[in-house]
């Protein structure tokens, strides 16, 4: 798995600004053309690395991606939002399973959770029969400052 925010290779632990991150990321996929995938993605730190209440936060769900492919070709079944970090350092992580059942599971084109909070991706790999992760990545991101303009009378 591969994963670009623009020109920025996204690799474990590097740091991404929420503005680059505002767009989906382009994600292309290796292994068989037979094989289907699903990626998720989650903020485990929101809302503070501190106090994470809300621990995980799903960013974005795509199911049925076809193997050599790019995430284009899945089902979004959750909408992609960006980071939009409060306090601290926030992780984001990407996690790819391969879908053990094929395209088409019963059930995963519809697994959008009833909310983003709380969310819990090895629950929800238990469930559709995912087994382990094929590949992840991770990135860093915390609040921009805001943009200072000068006001000239």
């Amino acid at each position: 798995m591969s994963v670009h925010y623009a020109s920025k290779h996204v690799n474990n632990g590097c740091d991404i600004k929420p503005s680059a991150a505002a767009t989906k990321p382009r994600v292309t996929i290796t292994g068989h053309a037979n094989e289907f995938y699903t990626l998720v993605m989650t903020d485990p730190d929101a809302p503070s690395p501190s106090e994470p209440s809300m621990r995980e936060w799903v960013h974005w769900i795509v199911t049925d991606i076809p193997g050599c492919s790019s995430v284009t070709r899945g089902r979004e079944v959750v909408e992609y939002i960006g980071p939009r970090p409060t306090v601290g350092i926030h992780r984001y992580i990407i996690v790819l399973f391969r879908q053990m059942k094929g395209a088409g599971v019963v059930g995963l084109d519809e697994a959008a959770p009833a909310s983003r909070s709380h969310f819990n991706t090895r629950a929800f790999a238990h469930h559709f029969d995912l087994g382990l992760p094929v590949a992840t990545v991770y990135f860093n991101a915390h609040k921009e400052p805001a943009s200072r303009k000068r006001h000239i009378n």
